[in-house]
């Protein structure tokens, strides 16, 4: 949750010479104060508390690929982190500006770094551009380090790379309840596919079919969000799939979005390696999530969701990394 981060102005007296002494002598802390300041706001706008979405999909596309090939490339898999970081912070720093230049954003919205002038809209912009670029340096970088195919990679790369663009900029699939939709792809088969395809150097089904618990326990942390922010979207003319189904319903897919993975790790568990019985362990989080949705109480509850986004995240990548030579299930 951000914080306000609206600083007050202090009047000074121009005709008092030791005030404006004080006030020079002060000047290099309050420089050094304001640049403080500048880069804490830059580190709100990326919003860390959701990169589990990026970095637990990257991790697990990498331990089906050392499950794969027997084999880790390392700097290929911080390259792969590096550039998904990049491309997701990139995608909620553009979030921040379009919502802005749109009116979405208000004194009580979750991010107010345009709203209370943290940041200035050139400011975003810039560290946008930063970032896609940074994402594009790591993804030619990968080109030279992997085997990969250059049409698959910049395929894959740069679909992730649009999509987390048109979720609020150009298109904007975000205001017309197709939010959902580029989510459950971008974080999850697509992160998944791109960290394992650049490890063993070619395209495979497999990591798309293990993606499925993680996107829907990604999809989980969106449509928390939509729902929180139903009567604030409505005022603002945005269409979310919270929207369209209304509280009740919302309810209902909150809980199939977070508890059906665990049913597939069961199966898994109980057909093929106990190993995959780890993510379980974060049973108990998930029903203090529901407990909390049922009560409509949404404070903070996206970042809990990201919580458990996390934990389960590495417990499957544990379980995958575990899980015994010839053990999991072939797709």
């Amino acid at each position: 949750m951000k914080e306000n981060g609206a600083t007050s102005p202090i009047d000074m007296d121009r005709s008092s010479e030791p005030n404006k002494a004080s006030a020079e002598e002060s000047a290099p802390g309050g420089d050094s104060s304001s640049l403080s300041h500048k880069c804490t706001a830059y580190m709100l706008a990326l919003r860390p508390w959701s990169f589990s979405a990026s970095l637990t999909p990257v991790a697990l596309g990498t331990a089906l690929a050392y499950k794969s090939q027997g084999q880790l490339d390392l700097a290929v898999f911080v390259l792969a982190s590096v550039a998904v970081l990049a491309v997701h912070g990139a995608g909620n720093v553009v979030n921040t500006y379009y919502d802005f230049t749109r009116g979405i954003d208000h004194k009580k919205s979750d991010d107010r770094t345009l709203v209370d002038r943290i940041l200035e809209p050139q400011d975003v912009v810039r560290f946008g551009a930063v970032l896609y670029s940074l994402g594009c340096l790591c993804a030619t970088s990968l080109y030279y380090l992997s085997q990969l195919k250059l049409e698959h990679l910049a395929l894959i790369f740069f679909g992730g790379l649009s999509s987390s663009f048109l979720y609020t900029g150009g298109i904007g699939f975000k205001y017309f309840a197709l939010g959902d939709i580029i989510i459950l792809i971008t974080f999850g088969p697509l992160a998944v596919m791109f960290a394992y395809a650049v490890q063993v150097g070619y395209l495979a089904v497999s990591p798309l079919v293990y993606a499925i618990p993680l996107a829907l326990n990604t999809e989980a942390i969106l449509h928390s969000n939509n729902t929180r922010d139903m009567e604030s979207d409505k005022q603002a003319g945005i269409v979310t799939l919270a929207i369209i189904i209304g509280p009740a319903l919302s309810y209902i897919l909150y809980n199939l979005l977070i508890f059906i993975p665990y049913i597939i790790f069961c199966i898994l568990a109980t057909r093929y390696t106990v190993s995959m019985a780890l993510p379980l362990l974060t049973v108990p989080l998930a029903f203090s999530l529901e407990r909390q949705f049922r009560s409509q109480n949404y404070i903070k509850i996206p970042q809990k969701t990201a919580k458990l986004n996390l934990l389960m995240g590495l417990f499957y990548v544990f379980a995958i990394l575990l899980a015994p030579v010839g053990s999991l299930p072939k797709f």
